[in-house]
């Protein structure tokens, strides 16, 4: 099974996302993946859905960014986001409080 890398990872997201658990979000979160495999992606949630683009979105409520690695030891559980945060691996910038939900979006494999 080839490696994950953070194209994958995002192109993953809509098929993971529970809208049961975003009612009421209208929100933009934007990514920076920086280093080997990095990039930016934007994941809006509205009306109960996920889309993910490509790009630099102009005002996110949400701006997380870190080494592309980081992201991916966080999806995939050998990480705790809480502890990359606290130890400056993951940088929050916006909506605290939408950070600390994103998790609950997502059915996690």
């Amino acid at each position: 099974m080839p490696e994950r890398t953070i194209a994958s990872l995002m192109e993953l997201l809509p098929a993971a996302f529970l809208p049961e658990k975003s009612t009421g979000m209208d929100v933009v979160i934007q990514f920076h993946a920086t280093g080997e495999g990095g990039g930016d992606w934007n994941v809006l949630i509205r009306d109960k859905s996920c889309r993910v683009q490509n790009g630099v979105a102009s005002n996110p409520n949400l701006a997380l960014e870190g080494k592309a690695q980081d992201f991916l030891d966080v999806f995939s559980g050998r990480l705790n986001a809480m502890q990359a945060y606290m130890q400056g691996k993951l940088v929050l910038r916006g909506d605290k409080m939408l950070a600390m939900r994103l998790a609950g979006f997502f059915k996690v494999s």
